[in-house]
């Protein structure tokens, strides 16, 4: 049976990074399309995402699937006979699933403030946030290779989209990750090893070129 997969994303996007390395995790060919946010949302997404209008947006057959959290998961159990994303065993799969969940709920936001606020008060509220919640994901590495041990997967998907925005970290709340989390960055290097992974994040140039502007666009700087 022939496959239509679409990813509607944006390419600096710690979300739809970890569609895009769980993807090539695979072996799966999609279709890339690029929209141009944060001013133009195709009519596609519009069409295919129309409660929360983001990205990213992966289209199976026609049908889409919203949440990269979600996405991840759906790649990972429609193609089950393809290398496993989550762990099998039920215990691990929570636990991976409780860290992806910690990520949304915490990483994100505290990045934002530093990111996408002038207010210095919010910055350093945000540094010190996302300080903090790297430390903790930090101490759940370990000495482990990947979070989940010897073998790259969920939570590595969810967590390494954000080194490519590290350069604008430092820029902006002016803060080392080196410094701040030495073991994270190892861990960064092994996954960036990978094809999957090398070949779906965007460069920290590319980042931080595109977050200057928008920071223009919007009025911050």
């Amino acid at each position: 049976m022939g496959e239509e997969l679409i990813l509607l994303d944006f390419l600096p996007s710690m979300f739809g990074a970890r569609v895009r390395i769980a993807l090539e995790e695979k072996g799966l060919s999609y279709e890339y399309r690029e929209e141009e946010l944060p001013n133009k949302k195709s009519p596609l997404l519009l069409e295919m995402n129309p409660v929360q209008k983001k990205i990213p947006v992966l289209i199976h057959n026609g049908k889409p699937i919203c949440e990269s959290f979600i996405i991840v998961q759906y790649i990972d159990e429609v193609w089950n006979h393809k290398t496993p994303i989550l762990p099998s065993d039920p215990y691990a799969k929570a636990q991976a699933r409780f860290w992806v969940d910690f990520i949304d709920k915490k990483m994100y936001a505290a990045a934002s403030k530093i990111t996408w606020r002038n207010n210095k008060e919010e910055v350093e509220e945000g540094k010190k946030e996302l300080i903090e919640n790297f430390k903790v994901l930090e101490g759940e590495l370990g000495d482990k290779l990947y979070f989940g041990g010897d073998v790259f997967g969920f939570v590595d998907i969810a967590l390494i989209g954000f080194s490519a925005w590290f350069d604008c970290y430092q820029t902006y709340g002016n803060l080392s990750m080196e410094d701040e989390c030495p073991k994270l960055i190892p861990w960064v290097k092994r996954c960036l090893e990978r094809e999957s992974v090398s070949k779906s994040l965007a460069h920290p140039n590319k980042v931080h070129d595109i977050v200057v502007k928008l920071r223009k666009h919007i009025g911050l700087d």
